[in-house]
Formats: C-alpha cells, structure tokens, sequence
C-alpha cells in the first residue's frame, strides 16, 4: 500500500519515456527559435519605416517580380532613381527586405567600411563557390585580407607592361576573322560572342602562359567556362535550384560538375607542372628563363608570392585565384567592350575623333601596334570608355550585407543583417548626380575640365578596399583592343536597337549585333593585310547569325 501511494504522488512527466522528453525539449527549442526570429523581424521592421519604398505589388509579393531582368526592369531602375535619389527599400516576399542605394553619399559608407562590416552578400554569388573556390572575389576575413596583399604585386605595371603585346595579338587574332567575314564590304557580327573569345584568348595568354588558340578552333576549357557561366545564369532565376540537394539531383546540376571538373583539372595540371620546373631551375634560373620571354605569367607570380611569415599559397588557393581571374576578367571586359562600340556606333562624330587620334598616334609607325606608352596617349578614346561605362556599367549592382549597424548621412541606420544592393547602375544614371544621365556624352571625362563630383558617382570597378584589383589590366586591354578596332573598322548600328540584360554582367537580349566596315589602311599594311593580301570593300551585308559559338563547341 505503501508502495502504491508514493507512485501516486510522482508527476506524470518524470514517468515519460525518453523520447518523449526529446519530443518536448525540440518543440521547446523550436518555439523559442520561432518566438526569437519573430522579435528580431518585428524589430527590424520597426527600424526599417523610416526608409521610403515604392508601392508593393500585394502583402505577400511584395515588390517580387516588379523589377523584371531586361529593358523594361532597366528603365524602371532609371525611373525609381528620380523618385528616391538616395535608398529606398523593397521587399522580396513579405519577409526579405532588401535596401537599394543610388547615391555616392549613401554608399560611400558600404563601400569603405572594412570587409568584414559589408561582406558580399552570398545568397547567389554562393552558386559560384564550388567553381572559383575561395578565392577574391568570394572569401572574406583574413582569408581575404592575406590573399589581397599576395595579390596585388601580380598587378604592378612591371608585370603587366609585356601583356600589352598578348593584348595585340588576340586583337589581331580576331579581326582577322572579321576581315574574312567581310570580303564582300561589311558584315554583321554579334559582339559579345566574338569579343567574348578574345578576352578568353588574351586571359589563357596572360595567365597560364597557354595559346588555345580558342578564337579559330574549339576548346574544351574555353567551352566549359563559358558553359558555367551560363548554368549559373540559368540556375538564379529558378528558386527551387538555390538549394544545391536540389541542383546537383538536375541534368545540369551534373554538367555544372562536369565543366567544374575539366576547368580545375586544366588549372591544377598547369599549377603542378609550374611548380616542378620552379623546383627543378630553382627560383633565380627559373626568373632567368622569363626574363628573356619578357613575360611572368600570372599564375608564375602566385607561386612565388609569400606573405610575411614566408608562407606560401597553396596550390587550392592557387587554383581558386586563376579561376577567378578566368572568370572575371573575361565577361565583364566583352560587356565593356560590347557596349562602347555600341556607343560609338551611334556617336560616329566620337568614333572619328577617336579613330583620329589613333591614326595620329601611330603615323610614323611601321606596324599597327599599341605600345605600353601608348596607352596615357588616348586621352578622347579613354573619355570614350569611361562615359560608357558609366552609362552601361558591365556589373550592373554590389551586392552587401551588414554585419553590423551602418549609420547613412542623414542619420537613418542600416539595421545589422540587412542586404544592400548598392546599385551602381542606379548610381551611374541618377539626375541629382549627373545631368542629363541617359546621354553619351565623353566630355564629362575630359581631364583639362574636371567637374566636381563625388570618387564614388562612378563606380563601374566598385571601390573601396574590396575594389577590382585587376581593373588596371582591363583598361588597358579595353584600350588597346578600341584603337585598333577603330584603326581598322567602321563600326556601324544595326537595325534593330538592343534591349538590355542584367544578367551577371549586363548583356542584351538576343546578342549586341553591330555592323562592321573594314577601313583602307593606305600604302601600309596592317598585320591583318600582311596575312590575307589585299580585300576588296562592297557596301553589302553578310549576316553571321548561324556562327554563334561555332569557333568554340
């Protein structure tokens, strides 16, 4: 009896069994996880009103889908600039907000925070991990700020002054097929797709030391590359493919492992292959050897880099940073590229100024060859560039989150965790920052007279200590392949206006089609001449439009 009263007195729950235990400790756990998000988003709302924001699509939506990826997304960017001239927000879904910056005195505080405050927002740039690793343009923290230090001599002008002539010879590679193309007077060429495999050229050139020769013959690395650049287009405008279970269970989730594959095993057999020639000459005779080719590779430089400790990169940082320099160096100078020639095609009173310029350059010049020395004798052709870029900036948006508060200039707060779209683009075209944004105009660049704007009204290398570390290099290859397009073609618009792309970079829908005229170049033979002979120059038109990317699958 005894026994019986004191197990009448025991509470039910010290009876449970274990697993009701666990039950009740995970729901507890859960809710409390529920009860936490659902304060800090109360908060945060709280904090987020006094930030203005366009009318929502309905409360679910959101602003989703208002702001669509082409021209008519682009012209409502430019029409929200006049309305909120410094950041507004927007909501993706009713529980993702997401602030939009269009102001250099707003985003000057983004932008030169320390890395660690404003890192890159990795929800899509994510995809790229697997492919580029952990390297610039991903990483972060120390990682990032060792890295950075490791890399910057690879960009001195020592060592980018001998690519000048690479430049050169891609250039040449590819208007010798334009050349072809245009025997019968001009020819109609879709722009990304051709300048796309120069860059590729130049790139392969420059930093492994390797002639594909990808612009006349496939080439199974140049084809993977420009295939993952497209799967991750692809796999951002799908949310159910965010999540990689899902992804990699897809045909082409296993060819984005497929072409990650083939691009690290190319990389890792150049890295392996350097690293023993650099054991086997030792550092000063395997420096003698380049110095009578006159070019250190890039990839030559990371394996010689050291930091203070004398700690080497390893060979996955290796590889992570050629990657990346094969994957940001290439699209978004074809972009550039692309849309100054568009520019100049509808500006032919530019084009000649700039073509002029060129010729002057080079009068007395045997051969047609841009020179290092050259490149500070362009000041209308670099005015060119830099009006194009701001007005078709390659990289159309930043992304950041914060990782701390972030006080703006009027005195709102930029609430931790937050993601910020610092809208380069919205920057680039806001009337309170420019007049007139939506016109070509060169001579807001002219250096004899300078206009008193904020560093940061143009941005198309971003800024800041997380700025382009190679934009150096892609000037230069940007001028170099400009003046002596211009020397040798007339570039032309064609029939149809281009709609506009955001993609990764900024593209246009269907390709950027132009038309181009070979020019004569009198008595002295270019080296396209010197090649083919003498063409004959007809005014009639040969549309390519059945060639898209038959030189590289």
């Amino acid at each position: 009896m005894l026994q019986l009263s004191v197990s009448g007195l025991v509470p039910a729950f010290v009876l449970a069994s274990p697993w009701h235990l666990l039950l009740l400790g995970a729901a507890s756990w859960l809710l409390a996880r529920i009860l936490a998000w659902t304060y800090s988003f109360c908060e945060n709302c709280s904090r987020l009103r006094c930030f203005p924001q366009p009318p929502k699509r309905n409360w679910f939506l959101g602003h989703l889908g208002t702001i669509q990826s082409n021209e008519e997304g682009m012209q409502l960017v430019t029409e929200m600039g006049k309305t909120f001239r410094d950041v507004h927000l927007c909501w993706l879904g009713p529980v993702i907000p997401v602030l939009r910056l269009v102001d250099p005195a707003f985003v000057a505080p983004l932008l030169h925070a320390p890395a660690l405050v404003a890192p890159k927002d990795m929800t899509f740039l994510g995809f790229l991990k697997p492919w580029l690793g952990d390297g610039l343009f991903l990483s972060s923290g120390d990682k990032w700020s060792r890295h950075r230090r490791l890399l910057t001599p690879a960009f001195h002008f020592d060592i980018l002054k001998p690519y000048v002539k690479i430049f050169n010879k891609s250039v040449n590679i590819m208007h010798d097929k334009w050349k072809r193309l245009c025997l019968e007077g001009s020819a109609r060429l879709e722009m990304f797709e051709n300048i796309s495999l120069m860059t590729l050229d130049s790139l392969q050139k420059c930093l492994f030391g390797f002639d594909s020769n990808c612009q006349e013959s496939p080439s199974e690395y140049i084809a993977a590359i420009l295939e993952l650049s497209s799967l991750i287009v692809k796999r951002s405008q799908k949310l159910l493919l965010f999540v990689d279970f899902f992804y990699y269970l897809t045909a082409d989730g296993r060819r984005f492992r497929k072409a990650c594959d083939l691009v690290h095993n190319f990389t890792d057999a150049v890295i392996r292959e350097r690293r023993r020639t650099l054991s086997s000459q030792g550092v000063d005779e395997f420096m003698k050897t380049k110095a009578k080719s006159k070019t250190l590779d890039f990839i030559d430089v990371l394996l010689m880099a050291k930091d203070e400790h004398g700690k080497e990169l390893s060979d996955e940082d290796i590889r992570a940073e050629a990657d990346t320099f094969m994957f940001g160096g290439h699209d978004t100078t074809a972009s550039a590229l692309s849309w100054i020639l568009y520019n100049l095609a509808r500006h032919p009173e530019y084009q000649e100024r700039c073509r002029q310029e060129v010729q002057e350059l080079l009068r007395d010049r045997e051969s047609e060859e841009i020179e290092w020395d050259d490149l500070a004798q362009l000041p209308f052709l670099t005015m060119c560039i830099k009006e194009s870029l701001r007005l078709h900036p390659p990289a159309p948006d930043l992304l950041r989150r914060c990782t701390q508060d972030i006080v703006l200039p009027d005195g709102k707060v930029i609430p931790k965790g937050s993601i910020c779209i610092i809208s380069v683009f919205g920057i680039h075209h806001n009337p309170s920052v420019w007049s007139d944004p939506e016109v070509y105009d060169p001579f807001r660049f002219d250096p004899e007279n300078p206009q008193k704007r904020s560093p940061l009204a143009f941005i198309p290398f971003s800024a800041g200590p997380r700025n382009c570390i190679g934009q150096t290099f892609a000037m230069n290859e940007m001028k170099v392949a400009l003046a002596l397009t211009l020397l040798r073609f007339r570039v032309l618009p064609d029939h149809k206006e281009p709609r506009r792309k955001p993609e990764v970079i900024l593209r246009a829908e269907g390709g950027l089609w132009l038309r181009v005229e070979p020019l004569s170049t009198g008595n002295k033979p270019s080296p396209i001449d010197r090649q083919q002979g003498p063409q004959k120059a007809n005014r009639t038109s040969c549309d390519l439009g059945g060639m898209r990317r038959s030189c590289c699958f």
